[in-house]
C-alpha cells in the first residue's frame, strides 16, 4: 500500500475487553501499510497479565482507541513486537498491526463486515483515460474558460456477487479564487455487495483487481487510498437522514515496491477503452484465473516486484511458473494412461522383488511431460512471435539447460547453461511468452492478442533477440 506520508498520532488505547484501562499511545504507518503502535506500559498489568507478557501467551488481536484528528480506530490482529515491563519506571512496547480501521471501535470479537471497498492504485487515471476537463481557448480575444462534467460511473457485474464500479472524485478551486483556479479528477475502484461481507473478501478482490491492472499496465503498481462503509454504521446529516460512516482502511497490501512507476500510456500492453466492451467477461476470466493457475500468477508477479535479488532467482520462477502453468491448464501426457498403467504393471513385475518398491517410485511420474515438452507446448500457440523453428528450439534447449544446472549444480551441464546477458534476455523473453498466455487466458483471441504485439513495442523488444 503506497503511504507518501508517514502517519503518526498520538492517542489512548485499550482493549475491548477492558474499556476501563486505558493507555497512552502513538500509531505509525509507513509506506508500505506496516503498521506500529508505541504504547506506555502494557494492556495488561496485572500479576496474571504480566506472568502472560513474560511466558509469551499474552493475546491482544483487537485493540481499539482513539487518537487526534480521526477520532476511534480498530486495530486489528495485533502482536507484541517487543515488551517492556517497567517496574516501577516508565517502559514503552511496541505492537505490530496488520490492519488500522480509522473512524470506528468494534466490540470485543465483533465481525468486521462491510458494504463498501473504495480504492485506487497507481496509474489508474492513465489507464482508464477518462476526464470531464474540457479546456476551451479564444486566442483572438485572449480568453479561455474550463468546464468540467464528471464522466459517467462504470459498473461491472463480479461473479462473485460484488459490483465494481469505475468512479471518479473531483476537487472544486475554493474560495476566493484570485490567482489559480484548479480542478482535480481522481478515478477509483469501488467494490460493492448489497450483503454485508468480511473484510477480507473485499481486500482479496481488491488485491486481484490491482494485479490486474499492474499487468495491463506492464508496471508493479500499488494499491492506495482505501475506505470502507457499512450500512450497519451510520450518521446522521441531518433532515433526518443517514449516511454510512465513511472508515480509513489501512494494511500491507500487495503487490508493493519501494519505489513508485512510471507511467506511460504507450508502453501499456493494453488501456480500459480498448477492453471496454468486454471489460466485464475480461475481469471475471482474471479472477477465475487465480482458482486455477494461482501459483504461476505469484511467481510470475514476483519477478516484476523485484523479489529476486538475483538473476538466478528470477530466471527459476519463471520456468518454475510457466511449467505450472502448462500442469494446471492441460492433461497432455506422454501416452494413454491405461496404456502407461498397462506398460508400469508389466514393468514392476517383470523386476526383482527387492527393488520393486524402488522402480515404482521411479515410475510414478513416468507419464508427465518433460521440461521441453512443456515448454515447446507453450510456445506452440504463439510460434509466429518467436522465431524460426531454429530458433525456437535453441530457445527451448537454453531453457532446459539452464534450469537443469541452476537446480542440480551438474558440472556436465555448466558450459550448456546461460549467464550474464544472455540470462538477462532469456529471462525477457520467459516473460514475453508469459504474458502473451495470459491475456489469451484474460479471453483475447488469437488476432486481439496478435494486435496486442504489434502495438506494443517493449513486447517486441523483449522477443527480438532469439
Amino acid at each position: 500500500m503506497r503511504i507518501k506520508e508517514e502517519f503518526k498520532k498520538s492517542g489512548y488505547f485499550w482493549l475491548p475487553s477492558a474499556p476501563d484501562k486505558k493507555i497512552p499511545g502513538t500509531l505509525i504507518i509507513t509506506d508500505g501499510g506496516n503498521i506500529e503502535l508505541e504504547v506506555v506500559g502494557l494492556f495488561d498489568e496485572s500479576i496474571e497479565g504480566l506472568n502472560k507478557a513474560l511466558n509469551g501467551k499474552d493475546e491482544l488481536e483487537r485493540i481499539v482507541g482513539h487518537i487526534e484528528k480521526h477520532g476511534l480506530v480498530t486495530l486489528e490482529d495485533c502482536f507484541y513486537k517487543n515488551k517492556n515491563i517497567s517496574f516501577g519506571g516508565i517502559s514503552k512496547s511496541s505492537v505490530h498491526v496488520n490492519k488500522a480501521l480509522l473512524g470506528v471501535a468494534y466490540d470485543d470479537k465483533e465481525i468486521v463486515l462491510i458494504n463498501t471497498f473504495q480504492f485506487s492504485v497507481e496509474g489508474i487515471d492513465e489507464w482508464v483515460g477518462l476526464s470531464g476537463i474540457k479546456v476551451e481557448h479564444e486566442f483572438e480575444k485572449r480568453t479561455a474558460s474550463i468546464t468540467y462534467s464528471p464522466p459517467a460511473e462504470i459498473s461491472l457485474n463480479l461473479n462473485n456477487g460484488m459490483k465494481l464500479l469505475i468512479t471518479f472524485s473531483w476537487y472544486l478551486p475554493g474560495f476566493p479564487i484570485t490567482t489559480e483556479a484548479k480542478i482535480s479528477q481522481k478515478t477509483y475502484f469501488k467494490l460493492v455487495s448489497e450483503q454485508e461481507r468480511p473484510l477480507n473478501d473485499f481486500i482479496s478482490s481488491a488485491y486481484k483487481i490491482t494485479t490486474l491492472l499492474g499487468f495491463a499496465i506492464d508496471r508493479t503498481v500499488c494499491l492506495e487510498q482505501v475506505s470502507v462503509t457499512s450500512n450497519a454504521i451510520c450518521q446522521n446529516i441531518g433532515e433526518n437522514k443517514t449516511a454510512p460512516v465513511p472508515i480509513s482502511l489501512y494494511y500491507s497490501s500487495l503487490p508493493f515496491t519501494k519505489n513508485e512507476p512510471k507511467i506511460d500510456w504507450h508502453r501499456m500492453l493494453f488501456r480500459f477503452g480498448q477492453i471496454r466492451e468486454e471489460a466485464e467477461h475480461i475481469i471475471n476470466n482474471w479472477f477465475d484465473a487465480y482458482e486455477v493457475i494461482d501459483p504461476s500468477l505469484n511467481l510470475y508477479f514476483s519477478t516484476k516486484t523485484g523479489a529476486h535479488k538475483y538473476l538466478d532467482g528470477k530466471f527459476l520462477a519463471l520456468v518454475q511458473g510457466l511449467e505450472t502453468y502448462h500442469r494446471r491448464t492441460s492433461n497432455e501426457k506422454l501416452m494413454d494412461d491405461a496404456i502407461f498403467q498397462e506398460l508400469t504393471e508389466t514393468l514392476i513385475k517383470q523386476c526383482s522383488e527387492e527393488n520393486q518398491e524402488w522402480l515404482s517410485g521411479r515410475l510414478r511420474h513416468g507419464n508427465e511431460l518433460n521440461l521441453g515438452r512443456r515448454i515447446k507446448s507453450i510456445i506452440e500457440p504463439f510460434k509466429e512471435l518467436i522465431g524460426t523453428s531454429k530458433e525456437r528450439s535453441k530457445l527451448i534447449r537454453a531453457i532446459v539447460d539452464t534450469r537443469n544446472y541452476l537446480t542440480h549444480y551438474d558440472n556436465s551441464l555448466e558450459s550448456e547453461a546461460v549467464t550474464g546477458r544472455d540470462l538477462w534476455l532469456l529471462c525477457l523473453k520467459m516473460e514475453a511468452i508469459f504474458q502473451l498466455h495470459i491475456l489469451q487466458v484474460l479471453g483475447f483471441t488469437h488476432a486481439e492478442v496478435k494486435s496486442v504485439f504489434d502495438n506494443s513495442h517493449e513486447l517486441q523488444q523483449k522477443l527480438k533477440e532469439i
